[in-house]
């Protein structure tokens, strides 16, 4: 996959920015990054577009800018000028991809239909925006596509807010959601930043969707882990399970069959993506145990160890 597109999937969510003033543009850039979404589709619906993309790759050099509503050669051209680094588009024309694509930009196009999309990977397109995305059926219409076009992904956008978000990113073929929800115009026009980085951080926690899967205990050897086990579970009614390194009591106490990693144990935390939360947690200083990683059949860390501990306890991600 494309390094830019490989991006826009981790990171998730693109938020779609109008925006009337190009002054605004810096301060809205740095509430997004803030936020955890260092991506934005700065459309040419505003006059201020072009202005507005060139002072954030300017000064907000973590953000990675795209170009959207692009619908024509010279919109095409200024925004490349401007430093965009993915162009979308409203709808499928061809001669609009064509063009981009001689100019050696990352086009995302606006598709609906199987003939649209059909089109888009006959051009050599790995990915393409799905839009108006609820109108269109939603993530239903494309979990029906996905049979005859298994490897394309789709970015939709219009719609999506933090209600449906998990619906459309819970499917493997869903590159990342567009949204506007974040970056409302009163919000904009208010230098209401603060509320803008709230928003975006309450998306994030939504579709990394991190929670307590289990606590893990280092044990002697297989027999103690077993005695702890059938102990916890028939003090607490749970009933012990054996996998093929530990014993569960229930669900969220396991006993470890040996000392593994922690010198006490470890903390289990699931996630809606390993790989979104890799990045996102990154971001934020958080280092992983590559050597940890397992991954699914697709490619994907579908398992990783966060490196060091913590009061004693290793701490893992799974999907």
């Amino acid at each position: 996959m494309n390094e830019v597109l490989k991006t826009i999937s981790r990171i998730g969510i693109v938020p779609v920015i109008a925006i009337e003033d190009a002054a605004k543009a810096v301060p809205l850039a740095k509430a997004l990054v803030a936020g955890g979404l260092p991506a934005a589709e700065v459309t040419f619906r505003t006059a201020a577009a072009e202005d507005a993309m060139k002072a954030i790759v300017a000064e907000v050099p973590e953000m990675l800018v795209g170009a959207g509503t692009v619908t024509t050669h010279d919109q095409l051209d200024r925004a490349l000028a401007a430093g965009a680094q993915f162009i979308v588009s409203p709808g499928f024309n061809p001669d609009t991809v064509k063009y981009g694509l001689s100019k050696g930009a990352l086009m995302l196009p606006g598709t609906a239909t199987g003939g649209e999309m059909e089109q888009a990977m006959a051009l050599g397109l790995e990915a393409v925006k799905f839009f108006p995305a609820e109108d269109n059926g939603g993530v239903k219409k494309l979990k029906a596509f996905a049979g005859p076009y298994r490897k394309l992904m789709w970015m939709p956008t219009g719609g999506v807010n933090t209600k449906n978000l998990m619906d459309y990113l819970s499917f493997d073929q869903i590159l990342a959601c567009g949204g506007t929800w974040m970056v409302k115009k009163d919000l904009i026009e208010g230098e209401r930043w603060d509320e803008i980085t709230a928003i975006c951080k309450e998306a994030v926690r939504t579709m990394l969707g991190v929670r307590l899967a289990h606590v893990g205990v280092n044990c002697g050897d297989a027999e103690e882990a077993k005695r702890l086990a059938g102990m916890i579970g028939a003090m607490l009614g749970l009933a012990p399970r054996e996998t093929s390194k530990s014993w569960f009591a229930g669900d969220a106490i396991e006993y470890m069959s040996g000392v593994g990693p922690g010198t006490k144990g470890h903390i289990g935390f699931k996630t809606n993506s390993v790989e979104r939360a890799m990045y996102h947690l990154g971001r934020q200083g958080v280092e992983f145990d590559p050597e940890s990683i397992q991954y699914n059949d697709k490619g994907a860390a579908k398992f990783v160890y966060i490196k060091g501990e913590f009061g004693g306890f290793a701490i893992h991600l799974v999907q």
